[in-house]
């Protein structure tokens, strides 16, 4: 049986991209340097990407015809600072226009100010291990920030920092490729210092904005005998929400889950559907479990914003579906009085993912490899219906 059920007025619907992800040619930073490293787990080059770095313009437009209310982007800090103290003015005037366009068409710029890519230069001076470069963070949000006040509708710090210490410096598979824990450790406590830092920053220049912190959440379930290992998985996790808590808000970016035995991940479970190109299960009921939590351990303390959650998918009705569940574990957290601001899914284009290239396809929005075209999928339409109504019908299956 179908409810339709209203999501509170103001409730804020969006759609997110990151600067390397969709720009391309991004020559300055540590990714593309780990993208042609003989070696590296990278599937492929990132290359142009989406060209938006060139269509940017196209893809506030293609925003605005989703009816969407905000669109979360991140600036690219090689493009801006290519080499320690040379400041790229061009670069950020782009920046500054994109979120004119998007203010034109009363869409809320959410700006992220480092979406896992660091320069080139800084990585060669030891990265996110060093602890300096939590000030040459902060230095770079003060210049951005200073810029790009006028169009910031909300910022984000720093994106999923949990996972850059872990993929980074401890699992190997994210640039530098370093394995050792007790550095990802250290690493957390930088970024820790960087955010904390970034936030001064920022609220200098745009002392209204509400700034935050995204963090990367999984839904980590124990198995029998499993609740030691559900402990330690969720230790960094507590990290960044402890270090975040009372922020304007957290954004909360999660997936699937993970059950956990003795010995940790037991894997996908029988009966569970499995996305094929990212290897985890179909779990979209990981959001409300993850929300709960963040909530539960910062005590309420900031609001929360879905900033990250979706589905890499062939199959777009494989897409509506998982987010039509999200959704509804959406509305049971508000329906408890947990303060959800506005959901975002990731990601508007189908776009570069990381060591996995392009074969996974999160995007609202498919692009052709060749020409660039944006052409909205199914998926697109019907979130947009959402939006416009701000509700959702709650029961129903696709």
């Amino acid at each position: 049986m179908e409810t339709k059920r209203r999501f509170p007025q103001g409730f804020d619907w969006g759609t997110a991209t990151a600067a390397h992800q969709i720009e391309g040619a991004n020559v300055n930073n540590d990714w593309w340097a780990w993208e042609h490293t003989p070696g590296s787990p990278c599937a492929e080059s990132s290359g142009d990407a989406c060209d938006s770095w060139q269509r940017g313009f196209d893809d506030v437009a293609v925003v605005a015809d989703l009816g969407l209310t905000s669109y979360r982007f991140s600036i690219e800090w090689s493009r801006i600072e290519p080499a320690e103290g040379e400041w790229s003015r061009a670069a950020l005037l782009h920046y500054r226009r994109i979120g004119e366009a998007l203010l034109e068409r009363d869409i809320t710029p959410v700006v992220t100010f480092h979406h896992f890519t660091t320069p080139q230069w800084l990585a060669a001076r030891g990265g996110w291990s060093e602890p300096s470069t939590a000030d040459a963070f902060a230095r770079f949000c003060d210049v951005a920030a200073r810029e790009l006040a006028p169009v910031l509708g909300r910022a984000c710090t720093i994106n999923e920092p949990n996972m850059v210490a872990f993929m980074a410096y401890e699992f190997g598979t994210f640039p530098p490729g370093h394995t050792d824990a007790d550095e990802a450790r250290r690493v957390d406590d930088v970024f820790a210092d960087a955010h904390r830092r970034a936030v001064d920053a920022i609220k200098q220049h745009a002392p209204d904005v509400p700034v935050g912190l995204t963090v990367a959440m999984m839904d980590y379930q124990a198995a029998e005998g499993g609740e030691a290992a559900c402990a330690a998985a969720r230790a960094t996790e507590d990290h960044y929400l402890d270090a975040a808590a009372g922020d304007d808000f957290i954004g909360i970016q999660t997936y699937s889950r993970m059950l956990m035995g003795p010995n940790g991940w037991l894997g996908p479970q029988p009966g569970v559907p499995v996305v094929e190109t990212m290897f985890y299960e179909f779990w979209p009921e990981a959001l409300e479990a993850t929300l709960r939590r963040a909530w539960e351990r910062t005590h309420g303390r900031s609001r929360l914003y879905v900033t990250e959650n979706g589905l890499a998918a062939d199959d777009d009705e494989d897409r509506i579906r998982y987010v039509q569940r999200a959704l509804e574990g959406v509305l049971r957290c508000l329906d408890d009085g947990i303060d959800v601001g506005g959901y975002t899914y990731w990601s508007l284009l189908d776009n570069f993912e990381w060591a996995f290239g392009y074969t996974p396809r999160f995007g609202l929005v498919e692009v052709d490899r060749t020409t660039f075209e944006r052409r909205p999928k199914e998926s697109a339409r019907w979130l947009r219906a959402i939006a416009q109504s701000n509700t959702l019908d709650v029961g129903a299956r696709h």
